[in-house]
């Protein structure tokens, strides 16, 4: 009778079809026994190679895909084979014996066949003539009793050498009783480190920002430290209009005052605005301007602060329009070369608004208090005389005097631990900002652009309540500013 159409369909017409390629290449448990006994060769010539027709004819038919097909024979087995395979010949599938039980375990058959293989490797060297191996005893010891201990080794002791040092260090390392018990003193004793760090008073306001690692509490101290540290280095030179010719400190509050309407146009960030005008101040401070190159700074400066500190910066042909066509887009950025090149690429400035934000945090962030100290901020600006303190002393200041105007209560120990100043450091910065207040309005952008509901109308409110108690502060805001200075 003829083969079913099934079986037609699966005759091995290729070398690549699953059956054949397992006849050709594939390694038997009959094979692998066939190792174990004295001579290789014998075992070969009991079973010789079937042919193709007659492997498949005589074994059912399997109907698994060829990725499928798991064997019990290991890789070892398959290298082994394909290693001997000149010695005795390959057995085929017909020949496997049908007694054989699965339950072997993957480890165990690779760890017999690895030492199989050391073994024929062994006897191979000895017995091949002119290899000038002469056998020794302790070979032989080591050899025949390598499977023993394999299969009496204990799983840990199967363990590459690297991981078995870190186990025995492992177990070396034994944390007595006494000092199981130590790490809780050792918190208690951090606690009480951290707590005596901060002054009688003092609330340590970073604790409940733990859990959000946007808040980054466990830097913030090192931060703020590295930024005092920082402030210094990027302050300009307080007396560098004594150098420029062409140029007064009117004409500097003129050119700040613009920016600001600039800024206020563009919806900048008030980062940006800070920044432009530290890169004014130190390029003025090493470079002499002319009085028509001026506004060209001015611009330059916020061109670059705006391309550093936003995400999206205004294009260099929005500064020339409202520069009034001025300067071309070519000046522009020969000018940015040039003031990056005087300035040695250092824009790392710590503005004040960073230290209002640390301030503000001890202030339970209230939004009046903090767009005051917004506009007294940006008082520092326009008014030259600040130009000697630090941005850090700034923020703290206008911190403090928007706090006295809105009545928030006295600046206690945890305002002066999150600003890094008290009351006497402060007060010589909040004097100078009453006297600015006092005075008449000379900045109309300035004035304008905090006057508005959006801003609390926070120039009026401060303004009225500076005309008030500039008397009792000791201020005579009748004084010309050079003798204010004094």
């Amino acid at each position: 009778m003829p083969p079913s159409r099934a079986a037609s369909r699966r005759a091995p017409t290729n070398e690549n079809d699953e059956n054949s390629a397992a006849v050709t290449t594939r390694l038997t448990r009959s094979k692998s026994s066939a190792f174990t006994g004295d001579d290789v060769s014998s075992g070969a010539t009991k079973k010789p190679l079937q042919s193709k027709k007659s492997a498949v004819n005589t074994q059912p038919l399997r109907k698994r895909s060829a990725l499928g097909d798991v064997s019990n024979v290991t890789k070892g087995d398959v290298i082994e084979g394909k290693k001997n395979m000149g010695k005795g010949g390959l057995v085929s599938k017909a020949s496997q014996p049908t007694g054989v039980q699965k339950s072997l375990s993957r480890t165990s058959s690779s760890r017999s066949a690895l030492g199989l293989k050391d073994a024929n490797k062994k006897s191979a060297d000895l017995k091949r003539p002119g290899s000038g191996v002469v056998p020794s005893q302790k070979r032989k010891s080591s050899s025949t009793s390598s499977n023993i201990i394999k299969e009496e080794t204990p799983l840990e002791e199967d363990q590459p050498s690297r991981k078995k040092i870190h186990l025995e260090s492992k177990a070396k390392i034994e944390v007595p009783e006494e000092t199981k018990e130590n790490p809780l003193e050792t918190e208690v004793d951090d606690e009480k480190s951290t707590k005596s760090k901060f002054a009688a008073g003092v609330e340590d306001l970073d604790k409940e920002d733990f859990d959000d690692p946007l808040m980054v509490a466990e830097y913030v101290v090192e931060i703020f430290d590295y930024l005092k540290k920082l402030e210094v280095s990027t302050l300009p030179n307080a007396d560098y209009m004594d150098h420029q010719e062409d140029l007064e400190w009117k004409m500097r509050g003129i050119l700040v005052d613009w920016l600001i309407e600039v800024h206020t146009r563009f919806h900048l960030l008030p980062e940006t605005l800070f920044l432009a005008v530290n890169i004014i101040d130190r390029f003025l401070s090493t470079k002499v301007v002319q009085l028509d190159r001026l506004q060209l700074v001015g611009v330059t400066a916020m061109f670059i602060a705006s391309k550093y500190e936003e995400v999206l910066s205004p294009h260099v042909a929005n500064f020339r329009h409202v520069a009034d066509d001025g300067f071309t887009e070519a000046e522009i950025l020969s000018a940015e070369r040039y003031v990056l090149t005087a300035l040695n690429y250092d824009l790392s400035y710590p503005n004040p608004m960073n230290f209002l934000r640390r301030i503000s945090k001890a202030d339970n962030y209230d939004i009046q208090t903090r767009t005051l100290g917004k506009y007294l901020m940006e008082i520092s600006l326009l008014d030259h005389r600040f130009m000697n303190y630090l941005p850090s002393h700034i923020a703290a200041a206008s911190m403090y005097l928007a706090r006295l105007i809105l009545e928030r209560g006295e600046w206690d120990p945890t305002l002066t631990h999150y600003s890094g100043y008290d009351e006497e450091e402060i007060e010589p910065v909040f004097k100078l900002m009453v006297d600015y207040l006092a005075r008449p309005v000379t900045h109309e952008a300035f004035f304008k652009k905090y006057a508005s509901k959006k801003f609390l109308k926070a120039s009026i409110l401060t303004r009225q309540w500076a005309k008030r108690h500039a008397a009792e502060l000791g201020i005579d805001a009748s004084l010309p500013l050079d003798l204010a200075t004094r």
